[in-house]
């Protein structure tokens, strides 16, 4: 499935002109190296081209991103093999970079065989040919000894920008005569590419296609993954005998066809490359797309910005007001298909593609695997946003707000369960309940952190409705605090905030350093009848402290929440229920400081 869609992804990048032509490969480079007549090097000049993008602290920081080129297609093989027209530069200079020097020696003489190698094939690859930059570059060929070269002025200069850099050739003085635009070495190269299906090729039915065409013996390598090897990591491979069968070698045994092959491996990179279509739960890269065209690519994007909060197109004001058109439902939980099928440029029946890739040693682990209908899986996150909000104001919640509130604040190591996340985004997708221990660790880390927001508060109600709703039962919690809500666990939660803005108040105007939440909040939330008791007759100590109207209008609250409580508190509370008490804490908490806004507004 997953490389059948790949080859329908690439027809539809070939029909809008978005794919490098059969037998070329896209490569950046980053210096150009000007080549005199009788080919000595005259300059290696900085080929890149200058930006600018934001820093952290809000300012601008200057880059230079090197230039992409067209080159005959770039070798895939292990071991020393060179290109026609080299880019990398051990092949063409032959020099090692090591501790501030060049030199020509190693212990293995890669450097020596490499630039053997790429003097050999280019040479017999340019003979007959004759044009000013070819016989500049085939004089550049027969004269450059490397360990001549090592105080070469022209590389010192580079310094220790050689070993991760890529070059290109042009003529000295005339940097618009590139040796890869060279129309004969494109003619030469092109003649090259007819013949390449040799007599010796396996000819099988394409698993693909079903059509009988050369099968792929090495796969293209896949770059991009987080994780990954440099050098790249294939999606299908073979490297033991146990994997092999019927007397097959590599991958034969996959019987793709070389066509398909480049077309999958093609698209897989161009999404890779993409960050519009890219991005990552924990360490698992996640790539999607839409079929249809360029109809659809905002269909990614879209994606994107609703589940994981960026977007390349829309700056930070623009996301929210998108997020909050498209959800303008939230607070019902109704999002409509006809919400969705009239934003603008977005196919609902569109098939949506997500996968997940992982590394695994020189190979590509796919982790999931997902295809639905574009509409239905916006509809699912629109819901899943809406079960996200809690109190007046939407906000969006992208995956790694939510991964963040799962972890230490005081750690920067604390790791989450990979499978935890992978199982929330699975419940994004289809409209599921979340996993229950997505529950218990946000509980788990609000009694340790004592600390409750916005995002914490909006993931515990969001599984307590979302499981509600899929077992059919009313959801019980609100967006704002439901005064009418008569569960035990709301009730103890909304009780703690009162006798927690009590001791606060009666300490005004001077801040305590310790209340009693940080003593008793976690034990209040799993042992109510054991902690209440004790915190009601402090509370009695702190309303003398207050004034009169203060202390009647808090003696009341707490009178009437303990008349729903029927005076008894609950002795212990279970997981759900202790979510609860947490909701009902924070928007109780959450509506003091909502009173005191409005009451200053009045005053001002």
């Amino acid at each position: 499935m997953l490389i059948d869609a790949l080859c329908h992804y690439y027809a539809e990048l070939e029909k809008n002109g978005k794919v490098v032509p059969e037998g070329y490969s896209e490569q950046n480079v980053h210096f150009l190296i000007c080549l005199a007549p009788d080919g000595t090097i005259d300059a290696i000049v900085n080929w890149q081209i200058p930006d600018q993008i934001p820093a952290k602290n809000g300012k601008v920081k200057n880059v230079f991103i090197p230039k992409n080129i067209l080159l005959p297609q770039r070798t895939e093989k292990t071991g020393i093999e060179s290109n026609i027209i080299e880019h990398r530069p051990l092949y063409i200079f032959g020099l090692n970079f090591e501790k501030d020097h060049f030199t020509s020696e190693d212990k293995t003489e890669k450097a020596k065989k490499s630039n053997i190698a790429f003097k050999e094939a280019n040479l017999a690859f340019i003979e007959g040919l004759d044009s000013p930059i070819i016989n500049a570059y085939r004089n550049f060929l027969h004269n450059w000894i490397p360990e001549n070269e090592t105080e070469n002025p022209c590389l010192k200069e580079i310094g220790k920008a050689y070993k991760n850099s890529y070059f290109a050739f042009c003529l000295s003085g005339q940097p618009d005569i590139l040796l890869h635009d060279d129309i004969l070495i494109r003619q030469k190269w092109e003649e090259c590419m007819a013949d390449v299906i040799s007599d010796d090729a396996v000819m099988a039915q394409c698993a693909v296609t079903g059509k009988n065409l050369p099968i792929a013996r090495i796969h293209n390598k896949i770059r991009g993954i987080v994780g990954g090897q440099s050098s790249g990591t294939v999606l299908v491979g073979y490297k033991t005998t146990a994997g092999c069968s019927y007397g097959n070698e590599q991958s034969y045994n996959s019987n793709i066809s070389e066509a398909v092959m480049n077309q999958y491996t093609y698209a897989l990179n161009s999404l890779l490359s993409d960050k519009n279509h890219r991005n990552l739960i924990d360490d698992v890269t996640v790539i999607f797309w839409a079929t249809g065209g360029i109809k659809n690519e905002e269909c990614a994007d879209l994606f994107n910005m609703s589940l994981f909060g960026s977007s390349d197109k829309m700056d930070e004001k623009q996301t929210d007001q998108m997020l909050k058109s498209l959800f303008i439902g939230a607070r019902e939980g109704k999002i409509t298909a006809d919400k969705i099928a009239s934003t603008e440029n977005i196919d609902e029946n569109a098939d949506f593609y997500i996968v997940g890739l992982k590394p695994n040693a020189s190979r590509v682990a796919v982790k999931f695997i997902y295809r639905r209908k574009f509409g239905q899986i916006l509809s699912c996150i629109a819901q899943h946003q809406s079960d996200m909000q809690i109190g007046d104001e939407i906000r969006a919640v992208p995956l790694w707000k939510l991964k963040n509130e799962l972890k230490s604040p005081k750690s920067s190591n604390d790791k989450i369960d990979a499978s935890l996340l992978s199982e929330i985004f699975k419940s994004i997708l289809y409209g599921t309940p979340y996993p229950d221990y997505l529950l218990s660790n946000l509980l788990m880390r609000i009694k340790t952190d004592r600390n409750i927001n916005h995002t914490r508060a909006g993931a515990v109600k969001a599984c307590i409705n979302r499981k509600s709703r899929y077992t059919k039962h009313e959801e019980e919690l609100k967006l704002a605090l439901d005064k009418e809500n008569t569960n035990q666990a709301y009730l103890c939660g909304r009780l703690f905030a009162v006798l927690q803005k009590i001791q606060e108040n009666a300490a005004a105007p001077a801040k305590l350093n310790r209340t009693i939440k940080d003593t008793y909040f976690a034990s209040a939330a799993s042992k109510p009848a054991l902690v209440f008791p004790k915190l009601l007759t402090l509370s009695q100590n702190h309303i003398k402290k207050l004034s009169e109207s203060n202390a009647v209008f808090f003696n009341k609250l707490v009178e009437e929440i303990i008349g729903k409580l029927d005076g008894e508190f609950p002795e212990m509370l279970m997981l759900t229920e202790q979510g609860k008490f947490m909701i009902g804490y924070y928007q109780q908490d959450q509506d003091f400081y909502k009173k005191n806004d409005d009451k200053t507004k009045e005053e001002n």
